[in-house]
């Protein structure tokens, strides 16, 4: 079915004047409200405006323009049906056969520092939600455009036809329900912000958890395989924003990206983040089994590989500096699956350029905060991620000992690494390198023996880190048994005092921190 008319009423009116002299070059009616009005006149576009359309004026400051039957008739009706054909003749409803609309920028305005409650209203979108739903509903024979991205493909198949086809309507129709439901996602969660203050309209902080979490998400990527080859996988992101984190990041060189290196790749920078000195950590299975930091960054990867030489076969390394050439001359000699940075300097990449598989990824495009999810049977847990930085304010000492200075360095270092181990979580460190890995057992005790035996370097003078309080001393002591002299550790246990007293008769200082960090 031909276009001979077009409703265009746009907010973001970017290429907006030049799709609609393509379309009027066609012969295409434009009717237009406003803001968009003027600008296609100016740019020299003939158009009628919705006012003369409906014989209704533009009127509640703006609020009511399209909201006629004469709009919604012309996109609504079935051109196959004889009895709506005939009541729109009746009533003189001329069809709309493209919609083109985007809508007021409500999660924008509701970002801006100051918003108040009454902007926050005035940018919830009536007429475009409705026009595009309109459209959309009667795809069969109504084209609705909403993303500018798709002004050129629409105009160039109707300046091949003067038709859209089927297929490209459908698409274009799941588009704008999208777009609507996205729309109304942002609302609905912005709107909790809403409070009534002595009869008043007032705004109020955003809660952290909201009472509804809308999630409007679209796929980015398809991936070969989950986690295992027989299952299906896919990366999606936040549906109209452009990616970020590492779903935005950029692949330099080497094989498709899979689904267990995303996930491992997301363990390991979220970990370098946390750094300030160049800092390397080697993760597999999204634990660590390196980690280091130092002022030459070839240094800190030498010293995180020392760790657990062995694991780091075949695994993901994150650098939160730019790779220089001499760290990429070493991370050469390892068989590595992924590498993470900022950036690749041009003597990384030469050193790195012959291993044809080594995925290469730079990432410059930091992530918002966002909620962490977990699907269980019937519903999702949501939490805030496990971002507070340490606050040395809430840290005890609380034996005999107090720590050295040297010893006080291994256990921030300590406190920094054990939170990204899965739980139960126990390592052994030295002032800026991880010694010891002790990763995802069920008791506590068994995780620092794990570490100690997985030790490649002497463990006599380092420290100890654990995620969560000791039950028992039996951890302790078998920490003092590998050679640790400090420990720092949540406290919290009903037998801390007893745990205590172990760390006092073994002459080690400990540190209690207050918060815990378990990674399940």
């Amino acid at each position: 079915m031909a276009v001979e008319r077009a409703l265009v009423s746009v907010y973001d009116k970017t290429g907006v004047a030049e799709f609609a002299k393509r379309l009027a070059a066609l012969g295409i009616e434009i009717v237009s409200t406003g803001g968009t009005a003027r600008l296609l006149r100016e740019a020299g576009v003939k158009v009628r405006d919705v006012a003369e359309l409906t014989g209704w004026p533009e009127m509640l400051g703006g609020r009511v323009k399209t909201l006629h039957p004469k709009v919604h008739g012309g996109i609504l009706f079935r051109r196959e049906s004889a009895d709506d054909r005939a009541q729109a003749a009746e009533h003189k409803i001329a069809p709309i056969d493209l919609v083109v609309v985007n809508l007021y920028p409500f999660e924008a305005v509701a970002s801006k520092p100051g918003v108040s409650a009454d902007e926050l209203i005035e940018n919830i979108d009536i007429g475009g939600p409705t026009m595009l739903r309109s459209a959309a509903k009667n795809f069969q024979h109504v084209g609705v455009v909403t993303d500018p991205a798709d002004y050129d493909r629409v105009a160039k198949q109707l300046e091949a036809g003067r038709e859209l086809s089927l297929a490209t309507r459908i698409d274009l129709a799941r588009k704008a329900f999208a777009a609507t439901a996205r729309y109304d996602g942002h609302i609905t969660t912005e709107l909790e912000r809403l409070a009534a203050d002595q009869g008043r309209l007032a705004l109020v902080e955003r809660p952290a958890l909201p009472e509804r979490l809308n999630l409007s998400l679209e796929r980015h990527a398809p991936l070969r395989y989950g986690e295992n080859p027989h299952q299906h996988a896919a990366l999606y992101i936040p549906a109209g924003k452009p990616a970020a984190g590492l779903a935005g990041a950029r692949q330099l060189q080497g094989k498709e990206l899979s689904y267990n290196n995303l996930v491992d790749l997301e363990a390991a920078w979220s970990f370098v983040e946390e750094f300030d000195k160049p800092a390397v950590i080697i993760v597999k299975h999204s634990n660590p089994a390196g980690a280091a930091e130092h002022e030459k960054q070839a240094e800190a990867y030498r010293l995180a590989l020392a760790c657990d030489p062995v694991s780091a076969f075949g695994s993901v390394i994150a650098l939160n500096r730019p790779v220089e050439g001499e760290t990429a001359q070493e991370l050469a000699k390892l068989f590595v699956e992924c590498v993470v940075a900022p950036g690749f300097t041009p003597e990384a990449r030469e050193a790195l350029a012959k291993k044809k598989n080594l995925r290469l990824v730079e990432l410059t495009v930091p992530a918002p905060p966002a909620f962490e999810l977990k699907v269980i049977s019937g519903g999702w847990l949501v939490q805030q991620p496990d971002r507070v930085p340490p606050d040395e304010s809430q840290w005890k000492i609380v034996t005999e000992r107090k720590p050295t200075e040297e010893e006080m360095a291994a256990l921030r270092f300590a406190w920094k690494v054990v939170k990204h181990v899965k739980s139960n979580a126990i390592v052994f460190t030295r002032a800026g390198q991880t010694v010891g890995v002790g990763a995802g057992q069920m008791s506590r005790v068994d995780s620092v023996k794990i570490a100690a035996m997985k030790a490649q370097l002497p463990l006599k003078g380092t420290v100890v880190g654990s995620d969560a309080f000791f039950p028992f001393p039996d951890g302790v002591e078998e920490a003092a048994k590998a050679g640790a002299t400090a420990v720092i550790q949540p406290g919290g246990s009903v037998r801390d005092q007893e745990v205590i007293d172990a760390a006092n008769r073994l002459g080690m200082a400990m540190i209690t921190t207050g918060r815990r960090h378990f990674w399940h």
